[in-house]
């Protein structure tokens, strides 16, 4: 790839897609920035433009495949082949699942899942004919653990793993030169939860340990630069979730069931005025640019050792090693609690 690649972003307009984008103008790369808020948009490629890199603003509602692939055509118009193609953006609704209706489901699943398999294909249909490029799936801990108040998302999540373990195999099957790699990230301090569509009666809050958006996007890029790797976990608890899940499933079920409600929700009363970025974006009218910060910086780290250790191979191993000695001892504490 050359020092100056071309890099699409959807989600671009906040969050870790904001954050994404940034990292990627500090490269001087030539962003494509995807999403449907104009203020977000125009955020994010003065972010680019100011780190040094080109921007292009491509208002795009990725649930409809016929733009989804019309930004790619105008992205290989104004910059040329495109390297590396980072799926960001979703959807999602805090609720109990009886309370989300099937159009809230069908909404968050075309955004969330079937965004990223519109995204995948517009690039793959280019990429594969040049047998070159990255495809970097931003998945989440909860693509392997379903929490409560999460069904809609969980769900599409667990949808991207599978498309993108389908897709792999494809190339890895054909010896392509096309790669495929998929991030986990733990909770992040993004303004999704001051926008998500929430039928909680408090204000939605990450779990901690929270983390930055800047964080993650370094991991990200770390992926799209040694995509050979199936897939990355950001954060020491990520690695805990999906050990743990592995090995004490129930356990963790029991557990999630005890406590996942209430630490997913601040004391604070839910905002009548909370706008929603469902249906429309956040930043619509009467709406501002949201950046790729929340509300919880004083909460939140800018470090990861697990993610230096996910860059060195054999530690990470250890690591490995260890949490599956952990998840091995939690599988027996459920059994002995089960006994009980």
């Amino acid at each position: 790839m050359n020092g100056r690649p071309v890099v699409v972003v959807s989600g671009a307009s906040a969050g870790v897609g904001r954050a994404v984008a940034r990292a990627y103008g500090e490269r001087g790369a030539s962003v494509a920035l995807l999403a449907r808020g104009t203020k977000g948009l125009a955020g994010a490629a003065a972010d680019v433009r100011a780190a040094g890199g080109r921007a292009l603003e491509l208002p795009t509602d990725v649930a409809d495949h016929e733009q989804v692939y019309a930004a790619a055509d105008r992205t290989e118009a104004e910059f040329g082949p495109i390297d590396i193609w980072v799926n960001v953006a979703f959807s999602s609704v805090f609720a109990r699942a009886v309370d989300v209706t099937a159009e809230e489901f069908k909404r968050t699943t075309d955004v969330t899942y079937l965004g990223f398999v519109y995204g995948t294909k517009a690039a793959l249909e280019r990429m594969l004919s040049r047998n070159r490029g990255t495809i970097v799936q931003v998945g989440s801990a909860l693509a392997y653990r379903g929490i409560p108040l999460q069904s809609a998302y969980c769900g599409a999540k667990h949808a991207i793993q599978g498309f993108t373990e389908s897709v792999r195999t494809e190339l890895l099957h054909d010896k392509s030169d096309v790669h495929i790699t998929m991030v986990q990230l733990p909770a992040v301090n993004t303004p999704q939860f001051d926008w998500v569509l929430s039928k909680l009666p408090r204000r939605p809050q990450p779990v901690p340990p929270i983390y930055q958006p800047e964080v993650v996007a370094r991991a990200i890029l770390h992926a799209g630069d040694h995509p050979e790797r199936r897939e990355y976990w950001v954060g020491g608890s990520t690695v805990g979730t999906l050990i743990g899940d592995k090995f004490a499933g129930g356990l963790l079920d029991r557990y999630l069931g005890r406590t996942g409600i209430d630490s997913q929700q601040t004391d604070e009363p839910q905002r009548a005025d909370a706008p929603t970025n469902l249906w429309e974006p956040a930043d619509g009218p009467d709406g501002r640019d949201h950046g790729a910060h929340g509300r919880f910086d004083d909460q939140a780290t800018s470090r990861s050792p697990q993610l230096w250790a996910s860059r060195h191979h054999g530690l990470l191993g250890a690591a490995a090693a260890g949490l599956v000695a952990v998840g091995a001892a939690a599988g027996g504490a459920a059994a002995l609690l089960r006994r009980r």
